[in-house]
């Protein structure tokens, strides 16, 4: 009788031990199965974990929304924080703010808000500048865009600038193209862009010699009727004097 209590003790004790193990393998299997989900996370939509527990919701996005600007409108503005690549600095904060709209184009006043100093400015209704400070364009300087946009577009411009001040008269030929479509994050928040690539070479009207040949790239928001960033690399002479980024910070419009 003795020894049939001990295996019945012993045969109890066995199946409480299989009991014990059989969660920790049913546990081995889900936490792979976890750890094979978390290996597809970014692409994956919501899930469910083993058992019907449904899986953690994502952390909510802290993306800001985009403020809807397609059409230009009085107030509408756009600030950039302009980068020296040379120097590696931040050389200035430049404040676009549109002050007048007409069939024909868009005037605004863009102000460093690091030294204070305004200059008017005014652009066609495709952002091209036609004057700039004492700087006048004909029939303009060709920095602006082309819609409807799309990847392989291009254009060409000539334009003839003059400066009211100094009396300097340069002429320049451009070309530019929309190498792709890409989504840029700034300060302001992210925005889906087209990359437009342009190349403009300038010549001194009183001395041909004199040359200045400027680089740029641009990615335009559509959403915001504006580029959101630009890079400007400007050769005098085939001497580098300019590397700019231009990366906007902040934008809205008129509440």
């Amino acid at each position: 009788m003795a020894a049939a209590r001990s295996t019945d003790k012993t045969m109890r004790h066995a199946d409480r031990a299989d009991r014990q193990q059989l969660p920790q393998g049913v546990n081995m299997l889900r936490y792979a199965a976890i750890a094979m989900l978390g290996l597809f996370a970014s692409q994956a939509s919501a899930q469910q974990a083993s058992g019907g527990t449904e899986a953690a919701p994502p952390p909510s996005s802290t993306a800001k929304p985009i403020v809807a600007m397609e059409q230009p409108s009085v107030g509408d503005n756009w600030t950039y924080e302009v980068r020296d690549e040379i120097t590696g600095k931040i050389s200035a904060t430049r404040e676009i703010v549109v002050t007048e709209i007409t069939p024909a184009d868009i005037s605004a006043r863009s102000k460093d808000l690091i030294s204070s100093k305004t200059m008017p400015i005014v652009y066609d209704r495709s952002w091209n500048l036609l004057t700039s400070g004492d700087w006048k364009y004909t029939p303009h300087d060709g920095t602006g865009i082309q819609t409807p946009l799309a990847i392989g577009k291009t254009w060409s411009s000539r334009t003839n600038s003059l400066n009211a001040g100094s009396g300097f008269a340069w002429t320049r030929t451009g070309n530019a193209k929309v190498v792709g479509q890409e989504s840029v994050t700034t300060k302001a928040g992210t925005f889906d862009t087209f990359k437009i690539e342009a190349k403009f070479l300038s010549r001194s009207v009183k001395d041909p010699t004199r040359s200045s040949e400027l680089t740029s790239e641009t990615w335009y928001a559509p959403a915001i009727d504006h580029w959101v960033k630009r890079t400007e690399v400007i050769r005098v002479d085939k001497r580098l004097q300019t590397n700019n980024t231009l990366e906007l910070i902040a934008y809205g419009r008129k509440q």
